[in-house]
């Protein structure tokens, strides 16, 4: 595929979803790391997926504001519930957010069973439609974001809630899969880095990014399931060469 203007207005979008994603899931995935509960994102990600499968099985428009709602609502009540349970039970607090994510995922399959296209949905909610990303829809993400951003940076004990706006407004843009590597991925590999680790980490996000788009575009190849491995692939090098120097 070449670089012409057609290709380029589908690029760029996609290029510009994936640097609002790192914007904001980078600083949130380092949060992540410190409070050992790695994988809410995916639990919180496949509960707000739970919400589109619900809305979608209720008859109502794909783009519209009911799905939004139904998303961002189930994911609020599932950061909700999950910032309740580590207040009471913080010993198993990874353990249940397990959990969650497996029942989550069980309650989408099976909503989606009976669905002709239910495959489809289901590949479509975990590895994201990048190159399909509307400049309209990513000028009301880049608002959100940054709002968001502004209230992590005022009021830290909010991470629940604001991470709940900040994985369900990702989720459809870049899938479950992606959401999990961006927040994941650049909080391990710049986790040894002491004054630079924000700089190293954005750099390992939009890089990957960047370049699993290129080699979607030469090899025609899914971009997400790439930026995943080049993401997690340019992490490990990053967290690597590290610990050589250090040693």
């Amino acid at each position: 595929m070449t670089l012409d203007a057609a290709t380029w207005g589908i690029v760029w979008p996609a290029l510009l979803a994936g640097l609002l994603v790192s914007a904001t899931h980078v600083p949130l995935g380092i949060q992540v790391l410190r409070r050992g509960i790695v994988f809410i994102d995916l639990a919180v990600a496949q509960i707000a997926g739970l919400g589109v499968i619900v809305a979608d099985r209720l008859g109502f428009e794909p783009e519209g504001i009911a799905v939004q709602v139904a998303a961002l609502g189930a994911a609020l009540a599932g950061a909700l519930a999950l910032n309740w349970s580590d207040k009471r039970w913080p010993e198993v607090q990874e353990a249940i957010i397990g959990v969650t994510f497996v029942v989550a995922a069980n309650a989408a399959i099976l909503l989606l069973a009976s669905n002709p296209h239910g495959a489809e949905h289901l590949k479509d909610l975990l590895v994201g439609q990048i190159l399909w990303a509307q400049p309209a829809k990513l000028a009301i993400v880049a608002v959100l974001y940054a709002v968001i951003l502004y209230l992590w940076n005022r009021w830290h004990a909010r991470f629940y809630v604001l991470f709940a706006f900040a994985v369900t407004a990702s989720v459809q843009l870049v899938g479950v899969y992606l959401v999990f590597a961006t927040l994941i991925v650049p909080a391990v590999a710049s986790r040894q880095f002491e004054r630079r680790r924000l700089v190293v980490a954005y750099a390992v996000s939009i890089v990957a990014y960047a370049a699993g788009l290129g080699v979607s575009l030469v090899s025609d190849m899914p971009p997400g399931p790439l930026i995943v491995c080049i993401m997690t692939l340019l992490g490990l090098g990053v967290f690597a060469t590290r610990l050589k120097s250090a040693a």
